[in-house]
């Protein structure tokens, strides 16, 4: 609660014109200092009193690419039945205050809103919660409140079309890479059953064990195994501020198409960040959760679960679902953020870290590295790892002069933009 300028004027002058007509015994100016402390009084009671309302949001759509629409849509409804709510009320969008008229909303009547959410930069737009200030009518005093849920829109980086997903080397005996689907050749893990799975492939004597349905998941193994590696360390991008950087939204764009190319073409992808991020919120499911060291999300497992749930949702509607790219690795990339590395030279670093890390689990056969003008000078760390993975390939953006030709041995990029990246993708896809 607080007490407006005037009513602190009020209050002060309450309490002089009290003290003056008891010292000096005036009854007139004492009953005007006690008229003036009641109306002080009168307007805090006022102002206490806590409208029922419920408060509902509803993102249209919830997920977008960077500059694409989205629109939020506030229900306000008062679920008093005495008195209409006569109040002032603002939106939270991000860094935007957004007005919701309340004035005079009768009980059991709702007010909406709609308006648009700022989709010109990457990352995670909170909306909310609603602030609702209740004053009384003579503007002595003023108490906000806060109602309803913070919902979150992620905006996802852009995502450039790639000619195709690089084949690097498949593990089938034959030199053949098999498109299954769902795989049919190792079993991988036990999940639950979710809209468009089929029976076949539930694990009875599991399911019957927990009481839930439980489906096998399995892998082919003869599939290539994609591993997409952000750098997301400060240093690497050395004209970031405020958490982001040219070179870095670019490299985020890049990250994105590869996983979404290897998501249309149903093959297996890992989304790693260099650096872990302390300040990511909304994190994805435990199943996908991140490593000790970096951020990973298996795209590949959450890419059938979310090719189910779609199937399942275009039977009950009778059409197509919106979006065709795993939410969970593109959430991550909206969340991502610059994080404050240690120097290459400490055995700290996080590079370092996450090249050992590569080098002992082997998470695929191709690894694509995502880096800015300041990571050139880490490429030994990336070089070092081609006995494990049989395709690398390196991408630098930002770089005001081209990397040199064979730098540690790798195929370099070198892009301003996520565009050039897509452009220059099909001269390296079959390396």
């Amino acid at each position: 609660m607080g007490i407006t300028a005037r009513g602190v004027g009020l209050l002060v002058a309450a309490v002089v014109l009290v003290g003056t007509g008891v010292r000096f015994a005036y009854p007139e100016l004492t009953l005007l200092g006690v008229a003036a402390g009641t109306a002080v009084g009168y307007a805090a009671l006022v102002a206490a009193w806590r409208p029922r309302l419920t408060v509902t949001r509803l993102a249209d759509p919830d997920r977008v690419a960077r500059g694409e629409p989205a629109s939020m849509t506030l229900t306000v409804r008062n679920t008093g039945r005495l008195r209409a709510a006569n109040l002032l009320a603002e939106d939270r969008c991000g860094d935007q205050a957004v007005p919701v008229p309340l004035l005079r909303l009768r009980p059991g009547r709702d007010t909406t809103v709609r308006y648009d959410v700022p989709t010109v930069r990457r990352g995670v737009v909170r909306v909310g919660p609603l602030r609702v200030t209740r004053r009384d009518p003579l503007g002595l005093v003023a108490l906000a409140r806060a109602y309803g849920p913070t919902v979150p829109v992620w905006v996802h980086p852009r995502v450039h079309p790639l000619a195709a997903v690089p084949t690097g080397a498949g593990r089938s005996l034959d030199g053949r890479v098999d498109a299954v689907p769902h795989g049919s050749i190792t079993f991988d893990s036990l999940r639950e059953y979710v809209v468009g799975d089929e029976l076949r492939r539930v694990h009875w004597r599991t399911s019957a064990r927990v009481g839930e349905l439980m489906v096998r998941e399995n892998v082919d193994t003869s599939l290539p195994r994609i591993v997409v590696l952000l750098d997301n360390r400060a240093a690497a991008h050395p004209d970031g501020r405020g958490g982001t950087a040219p070179s870095f939204e670019a490299a985020c764009e890049a990250a994105a198409s590869v996983v979404t190319a290897a998501h249309r073409a149903d093959l297996p992808v890992t989304l790693l960040l260099v650096a872990p991020s302390a300040g990511a919120t909304d994190r994805p499911p435990p199943e996908v959760a991140g490593p000790e060291v970096g951020e990973e999300v298996r795209a590949g497992r959450l890419a059938r679960r979310w090719s189910g749930w779609r199937a399942g949702r275009r039977r009950e509607t009778g059409g197509a679902s919106a979006g065709d790219s795993p939410a969970g690795p593109l959430d991550r990339l909206a969340e991502a953020q610059l994080v404050a590395a240690r120097s290459a030279a400490d055995p700290g670093d996080p590079l370092r870290a996450t090249a050992t890390r590569l080098r002992r689990d082997r998470f695929g056969d191709t690894l694509v590295f995502l880096t800015g003008p300041g990571g050139r000078g880490d490429l030994g760390h990336v070089g070092a790892l081609r006995g494990t993975y049989p395709s690398v390939v390196v991408a630098v953006f930002g770089a005001a002069e081209p990397t040199p030709p064979g730098a540690a041995g790798l195929v370099v990029i070198d892009a301003a933009d996520g565009a050039g990246f897509a452009a220059e993708w099909d001269g390296v896809r079959r390396w």
